[in-house]
């Protein structure tokens, strides 16, 4: 049956998705422009990461020979799971279209998707540095996943739920437990995961094409035209999703809780607000880090698992 508030979730879901797909490439466009004054240098403009999609849409997508559907498929499904993301995660209202979509599992399930869909583009290619960016990016998802599942579990513990609407408006309604041990504790792990699961460094140099470092640029060196398109589009909204994630199941503060026209306005400034402050304050800590080696990376990684576990734990015992 459909009802008013069935219809308000709806367009909360649309406007939210609008949000992260018209916003993503300016989020990177300012994160670049960071960079770029930080190091004394001019920068090419918030607005760069725009026109290189528009002229990539607007040109043919080349295919190398014998590639399967794979290949054809893995754009399409990373954009996919990215709108979808987009539509289901609480990011401007906690009031939810559908019902068990938001769930921590569902969540991590279909950002895993989109990871794996591109990996195995890049091992479908037959090349070696394809297969080098995949084996690197399965290797890294093998340990930021669990990651994320019990950094989220442990907050979900307190509000006795595992969907992220629930956690979040649990948090409105308590905002001392931001400031708890469990809360402190997987805030550190989820910056990690953030860092690790985008291609930031010092796991992942976003703007290098050195062979022998790059991970997410070696799985994508054969798209071109309007696959490349999706793909760098799919990136910056994934880069979009966790840090307005981040921001909300730690400073939920802003999310409207009802779909009143108001209330709304109050949820889409402050998701816009707190994306930039923390896509800012990631871009100037990346200007005074150096890449890790490759096989340093598995070591920040599962220091960041401890500190996950035990947030999980500190929400057991420490509740």
């Amino acid at each position: 049956m459909t009802t008013p508030e069935n219809i308000g979730a709806v367009v909360a879901a649309v406007i939210q998705v609008a949000l992260i797909v018209v916003g993503a490439p300016y989020l990177v466009g300012l994160m670049r422009q960071v960079r770029a004054r930080m190091e004394g240098r001019v920068g090419a403009g918030i607005g760069q990461p725009v026109r290189d999609l528009r002229k990539l849409f607007r040109k043919e997508a080349t295919r190398p020979e014998g590639t399967s559907v794979v290949f054809v498929a893995a754009p399409l499904i990373l954009m996919a799971s990215a709108v979808l993301l987009a539509a289901v995660i609480p990011f401007v209202s906690t009031v939810a279209p559908v019902g068990g979509v938001s769930d921590l599992f569902a969540v991590v399930a279909i950002l895993l998707l989109g990871t794996v869909a591109l990996a195995l583009a890049g091992l479908d290619t037959g090349t070696a540095f394809g297969g080098m960016g995949a084996s690197r990016e399965v290797t890294i998802v093998a340990l930021v996943e669990p990651t994320i599942l019990l950094a989220i579990f442990a907050l979900s513990v307190r509000v006795g739920s595992s969907d992220l609407t629930d956690i979040v408006a649990g948090t409105l309604a308590a905002p001392a437990h931001v400031l708890s041990p469990a809360s402190l504790l997987a805030a550190v792990a989820f910056a990690v995961v953030i860092i690790a699961e985008t291609g930031r460094l010092p796991v992942d140099n976003p703007s290098t094409h050195l062979e022998l470092t790059m991970i997410h640029e070696a799985m994508v060196l054969e798209y071109s035209g309007r696959d490349l398109a999706l793909v760098e589009l799919a990136a910056s909204m994934r880069l979009a999703l966790l840090l307005g994630l981040g921001a909300n199941l730690f400073a939920p503060w802003g999310v409207a809780t009802s779909i009143a026209p108001l209330a709304m306005v109050v949820g889409i400034v402050a998701l816009v607000v707190k994306v930039a402050l923390v896509g800012v304050a990631l871009a100037a800590f990346e200007v005074f880090m150096a890449k890790f080696r490759l096989f340093r990376v598995p070591e920040l990684l599962a220091g960041s698992l401890l500190f996950a576990l035990l947030a999980v734990a500190a929400s057991y015992f420490l509740a």
